[in-house]
């Protein structure tokens, strides 16, 4: 197939998908070739099997396919100590699956004359998108790479678009250039930085991937209002991003001195029960991360930084000041009195004193789970 007819087929996958409705997308997509922003070697993360190294003078015709199929291409391994072609390593920076990245823009919806902040340019390819249907002198984004930065000039440039590129950390924002529009984030974040509320006019829309340390991250759209609070609703598909550079979780391991108990409930319940109670635990348990293992049996390991908790099957190991299962168990038993809601029951508040989860209605903040004394266990 020519270029052509493999952006109209990658359209047709989006538009089955539901996640491209919009023409103006569609138009954009045949104006700004994806291949554009392909580095000549990279690792294809395919969805549906094993991730593969690309290189465009070896396999020119395999390049060509994983630049058009529906899959983020890593770009960026351990931020550039390891090569990408290998695929071992931290993913620190990608061209994003197509189905995503419209999913985004569909959902930051501009209008003729916005002007964008961008946070995280990677390979620019969507600052690309974003300047074809806006306009270069109205797209500024911010990438904190100086590789990645200089990277996505060249691949602007090649396509004929000029966005301002700024070389910074974007949970800054660019204040330089405010008001704006609309913010289109790129990057997954657990705390949204206030700069980029101050930074949108009343009435502007933050588009993020909001990415809590408990499970899985959230598609989220805050519009902005005038009393310097961005509120919006959990109401879109999840999403996986790699972490703003100053909110990449720590490393850490657990130490001894486990106090033992069985859990209530079968730990499968709580760690497979959905969305919304995923949500709910990022809200009720801020700061506490999971990391699951689902290939002998099932185990689960929980930190704050200072407290663990160690499950598999029903025996709990707790350390340190909290007992983080007890806890989680008690946002679960919460949940379910609450019916279970779903994650579109849920949105996110960000003030100037910082953000809150919240069921149904902004006036509805989740409080903090912090029992103040360890249970005994429910079975010997």
């Amino acid at each position: 197939m020519n270029t052509a007819q493999r952006i109209d087929a990658l359209c047709e996958v989006l538009a089955a998908n539901q996640e491209l409705t919009d023409g103006v997308w569609r138009a954009a997509l045949h104006a700004v070739p994806r291949h554009l922003f392909v580095p000549d070697r990279a690792w294809a993360a395919a969805d549906d099997g094993p991730g593969y190294a690309i290189d465009r003078e070896l396999r020119p015709e395999a390049w060509m396919d994983a630049a058009y199929a529906d899959h983020p291409i890593i770009t960026q391994l351990d931020d550039g100590a390891t090569d990408v072609t290998t695929g071992d390593g931290h993913y620190t920076s990608s061209l994003s699956a197509p189905g995503v990245v419209v999913e985004f823009l569909e959902i930051l919806d501009p209008y003729d004359g916005d002007r964008v902040l961008e946070i995280g340019t990677g390979t620019g390819w969507t600052a690309a998108l974003l300047a074809h249907r806006l306009g270069d002198g109205n797209v500024t984004s911010v990438e904190i790479d100086k590789e990645v930065h200089a990277a996505a000039a060249d691949n602007l440039a090649t396509a004929g678009l000029s966005p301002r590129l700024i070389l910074g950390d974007g949970a800054e924002g660019r204040p330089d250039g405010a008001p704006y529009d609309r913010v289109h984030v790129t990057c997954g974040v657990s705390r949204v930085p206030y700069a980029w509320v101050e930074q949108t006019r009343p009435g502007g829309i933050i588009v993020l991937p909001w990415m809590p340390e408990f499970e899985g991250g959230h598609k989220v759209a805050l519009t902005v209002g005038r009393d310097g609070r961005a509120i919006g609703r959990f109401a879109y598909r999840g999403a996986a991003y790699m972490m703003l550079r100053a909110q990449r979780p720590p490393g850490w391991e657990y130490a001894g001195d486990y106090r033992k108990s069985t859990a209530t409930l079968d730990p499968r319940r709580v760690l497979r029960a959905g969305t919304g109670l995923d949500v709910a635990v990022a809200g009720m348990l801020p700061g506490v991360s999971a990391v699951t293992d689902h290939s002998d049996g099932f185990e689960v390991w929980l930190s704050d930084g200072e407290s663990g908790a160690w499950v598999s099957g029903d025996e709990v190991n707790q350390y340190g000041p909290r007992s983080l299962w007890d806890e989680l168990e008690e946002v679960f038993f919460t949940w379910v009195g609450w019916g279970n809601p779903a994650r579109d029951r849920f949105g996110l508040t960000v003030a100037p004193d910082g953000q809150r989860v919240w069921l149904d209605s902004p006036d509805n903040p989740l409080s903090p789970v912090r029992p103040t004394a360890v249970r005994p266990p429910l079975f010997q």
